[in-house]
């Protein structure tokens, strides 16, 4: 994807993030109500800001919001709203508005995968995907209505997004810290794939590090375990050998697949992500 922080509808759906308010007792419902292995329904807000680069960088200040807003369950499939508005300037009179607009819905068993997406630069709108992902017996058949028709066909060992958190929290429970798969997303017109490194750090338990953000306080993650996740994406076009990512997300991530302490790397510069509010809503269980 081409403008900051349009990737983590991936990540943090795979990741993830406009002000909610996040009761004791909704929480606890909540916690209550989310069957144990599930993704928790949520809503929350990060607020953006430019993080310290090690990069060569023009980019003087950054500032923006992404809204994430997940709900589903593995029976009912997962849906997610995704925005993301950030006004970046190079110090030089130069102020670039990007807005991202992003709806997606995948079913619990990771074979079907929709995606609609709106791209508006400085209130310009630059493009729109729109298509459907079916998982066949020997390949992904993709089916694109915008911006052109077209019909593509990928590996059958391509993972979609919620599959792909799914699968960091599996690996993470098991002690594993090195994670890759190809992931598709729906992103650059529809037809790209990224490879995907993940790297897991130690297990932070309930009571250390305690959060100071809107993490602080939630019943509903008071006795999760979280870890430190860093996922990076790689141009799968690209020759094999050594590459540098294209960019790469470092967060923490909870059992339940909420996530805080987002930083988005693009190499010559970074966005940091704090979760400034955060509601946590009911999941039905499966029948």
């Amino acid at each position: 994807m081409t403008i900051v922080g349009k990737r983590i509808g991936a990540a943090a759906t795979m990741v993830c993030a406009v002000a909610i308010v996040s009761g004791g007792v909704l929480a606890s419902r909540a916690r209550a109500l989310t069957p144990a292995g599930e993704l928790a329904s949520h809503r929350a807000v990060y607020e953006l800001m430019l993080a310290p680069s090690h990069g060569n960088s023009s980019t003087v200040s950054a500032r923006g919001r992404i809204l994430y807003d997940f709900v589903g369950s593995a029976c009912e499939g997962y849906k997610l709203e995704f925005r993301q508005v950030s006004e970046l300037d190079n110090g030089e009179g130069k102020v670039t508005l990007s807005d991202l607009r992003s709806n997606t819905w995948e079913d619990g068993d990771a074979k079907n995968f929709h995606f609609k997406s709106e791209n508006y630069m400085n209130e310009r709108l630059l493009d729109q995907v729109d298509g459907q992902a079916i998982r066949q017996p020997d390949n992904i058949a993709v089916a694109l209505t915008k911006p052109k028709e077209a019909k593509l066909s990928f590996d059958r060992s391509i993972v979609f997004p919620t599959e792909h958190v799914r699968r960091i929290i599996d690996a993470a429970r098991a002690g594993k810290s090195i994670l890759e798969f190809p992931v598709y997303d729906g992103s650059e017109k529809g037809e790209k794939i990224y490879n995907t490194l993940t790297v897991g750090g130690r297990m932070i338990p309930p009571n250390e590090r305690v959060p100071t953000d809107a993490a602080a306080g939630q019943q509903a993650l008071a006795g999760l375990n979280r870890w430190p996740v860093t996922v990076s994406y790689f141009d799968r076009a690209q020759a094999a050998g050594e590459q540098t990512p294209v960019y790469s997300i470092t967060f923490e991530l909870y059992e339940n697949g909420i996530s805080r302490a987002l930083l988005l790397d693009y190499n010559d510069f970074a966005i940091s992500g704090e979760l400034k509010s955060l509601e946590i809503r009911d999941v039905k269980p499966c029948p």
